[in-house]
């Protein structure tokens, strides 16, 4: 099946890059938010991740700086891509009507927060509103497909694909499916992937956490765990990271990147996975310090700094 009309549920970090990067890819592109989210804020943010595109394509050089997720190195056309860039918001809508947003879609990207339950209503939500044809994809980072599958009442069109941040750069896409899906779905969600410029990892058994985040998560854990035991501040374990092994950022900066609230589903989820062992006190056999770790958060929240997204978080940012 040729996908044609792309629908993004939520306009968040993630939801927004993808939905930018599916019109980019020349799709017919509308998100879908909840009518007291900030539409002006969103298209803000549309508009930023117009001017990233354009100057990112005026600085990409065969050897430095390249973007895979916007161009062929091997056949690019600076010009063309720029003008594509610029033209992209054309092919994007922002709707808040459920029915007229769903209407006729051959595929939905649920990227809403990481919370089972909220997922599960919105597709008891939409299930009805939706055409047959329509295969239903959630970007969730850490939820199993088959725990969701059965509230789409189409399991069989039902997979996980999961986005990493800043996707015109990062441009790799982890699809899992489940013991229902169909291959035939699996299949064309790969070749979508590759048709909006992403490299589609294929993980072809349940795994939490997928591939990413199955590494990632321990690694965020491990630090915020450093920090709610007063071992040492966000900036030092973040200094600690970065001047020690070159990496561009720091895990708080990381989390500040995917946003607290995030962080803090995280947290409740693996507070409830047994095993889950910190490895620095691995020989004391003490977990992670949860009850620390959701205090720290939750003050935050409370406080608006959910991150990077509300100009602070561990860190302050400009506008």
């Amino acid at each position: 099946m040729e996908y044609k009309k792309i629908v993004i549920i939520g306009g968040g970090v993630l939801g927004s890059q993808i939905a930018f990067q599916c019109a980019y890819s020349g799709y017919d592109t509308t998100i879908l938010i909840r009518k007291e989210d900030n539409e002006k804020s969103i298209k803000k943010s549309l508009e930023k991740l117009k001017t990233t595109y354009i100057e990112t394509l005026t600085e990409m050089t065969p050897k430095h700086n390249w973007a895979r997720g916007l161009a062929d190195s091997k056949n690019f056309n600076r010009e063309k891509c720029i003008e594509t860039a610029q033209n992209t918001m054309e092919k994007l809508r922002i709707e808040t009507d459920q029915k007229k947003a769903l209407e006729d879609a051959d595929l939905v990207i649920e990227s809403i927060t990481e919370n089972i339950e909220i997922k599960r209503n919105l597709y008891e939500q939409i299930s009805n509103l939706l055409p047959q044809k329509t295969v239903i994809v959630t970007n969730s980072s850490t939820l199993l497909p088959s725990k969701l599958a059965d509230s789409t009442k189409r399991p069989n069109k039902f997979l996980a694909m999961h986005f990493a941040n800043s996707i015109w750069k990062n441009n790799v896409v982890e699809i899992m499916g489940h013991d229902k899906t169909e291959q035939k779905y699996f299949d064309e969600i790969i070749e979508f992937a590759s048709s909006i410029k992403m490299i589609p990892l294929p993980v072809t058994k349940e795994k939490s956490g997928y591939l990413l985040n199955s590494m990632l998560v321990p690694f965020l854990l491990s630090a915020f765990d450093l920090y709610a035991n007063g071992i040492s501040d966000p900036v030092s374990i973040d200094k600690a990271w970065t001047l020690g092994t070159g990496a561009p950022k720091g895990p708080f900066q990381i989390m500040d990147i995917v946003g607290l609230e995030t962080v803090k589903n995280i947290v409740e989820q693996y507070q409830k996975v047994p095993g889950i062992i910190n490895p620095l006190l691995k020989k004391m056999m003490l977990p992670y310090n949860y009850k620390g770790m959701l205090k720290i958060v939750n003050k935050y929240i409370e406080e608006g700094k959910i991150g990077k997204s509300s100009g602070e978080g561990f860190y302050k940012y400009e506008d």
